[in-house]
């Protein structure tokens, strides 16, 4: 939740950040704290069946699993996420290929022990600037 809540805090409109990890790596215990930062009060839960969820704080977020999509990117409109006005995190985005934007910013989650080990790596220049920021 803690490190969430240092990525949430530099976040902007428009950002895209891909989760990977194992289950039960983190996930959307990671997105819960990103949501913290941005001003949301609504309990999130994972959208591994809805496929997208989406909370309204100072940025909207928009919090999708694409892992029951990842052959069949199309099923869903994800322009509608990608290109909007809030804050987008993909669980198991890197199942989309080359349906991803241009611009993001990749957070793996593994388990060490009874711990978590978080790495970034960013795809574009927004996505440079907010690894700067969050690493800052």
């Amino acid at each position: 939740m803690a490190i969430g809540a240092k990525i949430g805090q530099a976040l902007q409109a428009k950002d895209v950040l891909i989760l990977t990890g194992d289950l039960g790596a983190g996930k959307t215990t990671l997105t819960k704290g990103i949501a913290k930062a941005l001003g949301i009060g609504q309990m999130i839960k994972s959208p591994t069946y809805t496929i997208v969820r989406e909370y309204q704080g100072d940025l909207s977020l928009y919090h999708l699993d694409v892992y029951r999509i990842g052959d069949d990117p199309d099923s869903i409109d994800l322009d509608d996420f990608l290109f909007g006005d809030g804050v987008t995190v993909i669980e198991w985005g890197e199942l989309l290929g080359e349906n991803l934007p241009d611009d993001y910013l990749t957070i793996k989650i593994a388990r060490i022990d009874d711990g978590r080990q978080v790495s970034l790596e960013a795809k574009g220049a927004r996505s440079q600037e907010l690894l700067e920021a969050i690493n800052g």
